[in-house]
């Protein structure tokens, strides 16, 4: 099966480019946030290909005056070149640096928005997880801070973004939880978990990032910190997997309250404190959503409109697990030095989580389930 892509001379394996290995779960996908620093505007973006299910879907998710106003769709892949369902399309300005989303008016949202990278893009450590024996995650993901440019419209109103308007990207490609669930048992699976912590924080002159991924016992599988300057590349980054997150969680919620990280990258510690004030659903753009989970299947094209309070959600339902923090931060470093910002906190406990207290039989094998 030829497509557009096969006349770059970007092909890994004798195979078309149609074709990604075997694995069915095999994904390529974009995701994009971007904020105001008084919270009066805070979207998502996403963008997933998926080979093997011949499906690509995405969506765009606008939160204002605490409504989350969504735009989904979902359409039968034919070339992965073609990076665009119905009104929504994403465009590669310039590798690495600069990227367009498109919403061309559809159902009252619009938008033409552009993020400009700080700086070259970090690649994180591979993720690869298993539970029990059975292959769950194995992916590789680039992110990278940036300026925002451009403007949304929501039913006729149009937000211009502001020049303090920031946020972040990433890429990722590999395998992880796609479209239906396995039906199979896994008689091995042991205890299961996943707890996932991410703050991609833009400050003045430099972007700074961490994450951990982590076992319902607290094992860390997954971790890092990096500080990037402005304009510069990973011969100038600082790098760590030195570093401790201390988390307190909102009552009735596994949503975080605040946190204390403290990274140390060799010249003594950087203490970070967050202090969350504003909170942006996940599954706006698809992320546990009990109909729009990445991956499912809508026919030959769907594009649908969705707005929810983010106030009246049932914080113990699955798809309202994930969620981003828009925070204050306060960053002290080794010198004595303060800075503040605001940046996003990203937390997902799904299944158990023993340092902080969570008990739960989820089994996070069957993604498609609440």
């Amino acid at each position: 099966m030829l497509t557009a892509a096969d006349d770059f001379a970007i092909h890994q394996t004798p195979e078309p480019i149609a074709y990604s290995g075997t694995d069915r779960n095999f994904y390529d996908r974009y995701w994009f946030n971007g904020y105001e620093p008084d919270g009066s505007l805070f979207f998502l973006a996403g963008m997933g290909i998926y080979p093997h299910l011949n499906i690509i879907d995405c969506g765009i998710s606008i939160q204002v005056d605490g409504v989350q106003h969504c735009l989904r769709g979902s359409r039968v892949l034919t070339d992965r070149m073609d990076t665009s369902v119905g009104p929504i399309r994403i465009e590669v300005v310039e590798p690495l640096q600069k990227l367009r989303i498109v919403v061309d008016e559809h159902d009252g949202i619009a938008a033409d928005i552009t993020i400009t990278g700080r700086a070259f893009p970090i690649e994180e450590p591979r993720f690869m997880r298993r539970v029990g024996t059975k292959g769950f995650l194995d992916y590789t993901r680039l992110t990278q801070n940036g300026h925002w440019t451009g403007w949304i419209s929501i039913d006729g109103k149009r937000i211009d973004l502001s020049p303090r308007c920031t946020g972040t990207r990433d890429r990722s490609w590999g395998t992880r939880p796609i479209g239906m669930s396995d039906p199979q048992p896994n008689p091995l699976a042991g205890e299961q978990g996943y707890f996932w912590q991410w703050t991609p924080l833009n400050f003045k002159d430099k972007s700074f990032f961490f994450h951990i991924a982590a076992e319902p016992s607290g094992h860390v599988w997954n971790k890092r910190s990096v500080l990037c300057p402005d304009g510069t590349g990973p011969e100038s980054f600082l790098e760590t997997e030195n570093a401790e997150m201390e988390t307190v969680l909102e009552p009735g919620t596994l949503w975080p309250k605040s946190g204390v990280l403290t990274v140390d990258y060799g010249t003594g510690p950087y203490r970070l404190e967050f202090e969350p004030f504003h909170r942006m659903q996940m599954k706006g753009i698809g992320y546990f959503h009990s109909e729009w989970f990445h991956g499912n299947y809508h026919g030959a094209l769907r594009v649908e409109r969705e707005d929810f309070a983010v106030a009246d959600l049932d914080p113990k339902k699955l798809e309202n697990l994930h969620v981003q923090r828009l925070s204050r931060v306060r960053m002290t470093a080794p010198d004595g030095t303060v800075e503040e910002t605001i940046g996003t906190f990203e937390q997902a406990i799904l299944g158990a989580y023993a340092p902080l207290g969570v008990e739960s039989a989820m089994d996070i094998t069957r993604w498609d389930k609440d």
